[in-house]
């Protein structure tokens, strides 16, 4: 059974259809080592390469979406490997075998808490369009002065150097004096929306942590660094919100829905990352030297 090309490498996660479309109409796509048009259809036995590299896929049908939800320590960045050497979010996800996670979204490397993954590409390109207004709740520390006048017109909406940008909703969450906490809430996913918005104001954000995307909460019982794999009831109900079919499948066993002995995984996690980090070490500092 065949499939049109763009659809193939969307569910790869490489790009939204729309994107791929423009890739194939850049000659950047060939198949079995041929460029090829936009419309081609490709079958499973064919080789698709972009930019020269081999794309690995799936046929439809074989595809299990599957959804982590990670909380997402200060310090790690959401790419998948790193010049600087820092820790990525993708070093302490579970492996697969013949697919890959796919980030949802970012965050910045000071901002905290809830990240989802998927193995699904077409899911997660849906996910992040702009257009289909998924709300993002943050949990987040303001130091200064914080008047009514100032939630009132972050609530009405304030000029920044993209755009006009707003909070849906404000709500104070403790704290003293000049540092309070309050959970805010928007639809977007903008570059450092929450703290450009504060900053507007002349506040700064001393942490900053997401708590919520959709009606997926952030587990209170998840530590900083583990990771959850979401059930099928939660897996549709977010397909559902951007007009995908319900999946069927799931890898999570039905008697288990909670964190279990996560210190432990962690630890594990940690340790084998530290120890490819420190390899990865030794052989630049081998390199340098010869």
């Amino acid at each position: 059974m065949s499939e049109k090309l763009q659809k193939v490498l969307a569910r790869a996660g490489l790009g939204s259809r729309r994107k791929m479309e423009t890739v194939i109409a850049e000659g950047r796509v060939s198949l079995d080592g041929k460029i090829v048009e936009l419309g081609e259809r490709v079958t499973q036995e064919q080789v698709i390469r972009l930019d020269g590299h081999v794309v690995k896929y799936q046929a439809a049908e074989s595809v299990v979406c599957r959804i982590l939800a990670y909380n997402k320590p200060e310090g790690e960045v959401c790419t998948r490997s790193d010049e600087e050497g820092r820790k990525t979010v993708f070093d302490r996800l579970p492996a697969l075998k013949g697919s890959r996670w796919i980030s949802i979204g970012r965050l910045d490397i000071n901002t905290s808490g809830l990240l989802l993954f998927t193995t699904d590409g077409e899911f997660a390109n849906k996910m992040m369009h702009p257009s289909q207004q998924i709300e993002r709740e943050y949990a987040v520390r303001v130091f200064g002065d914080v008047t009514e006048a100032i939630l009132n017109r972050l609530r009405m909406g304030v000029q920044l150097e993209d755009g006009e940008a707003k909070f849906l909703d404000i709500k104070e969450h403790g704290g003293e004096g000049i540092n309070r906490w309050f959970h805010v809430v928007l639809t977007e996913g903008r570059t450092r929306e929450v703290r450009r918005l504060w900053e507007s104001q002349g506040l700064q954000v001393s942490r900053l942590m997401r708590v919520r995307y959709g009606n997926i909460i952030l587990n209170n019982q998840l530590p900083q660094g583990g990771w959850q794999e979401l059930t099928l009831k939660e897996v549709n109900y977010l397909r559902k919100l951007v007009n995908m079919p319900r999946e069927t499948e799931t890898k999570v066993r039905v008697e288990v829905n909670k964190v279990t002995n996560p210190q432990a995984r962690i630890r594990r996690a940690v340790k084998k990352h530290n120890q490819h980090r420190k390899a990865g070490e030794r052989r630049r500092v081998t390199r340098t030297r010869s």
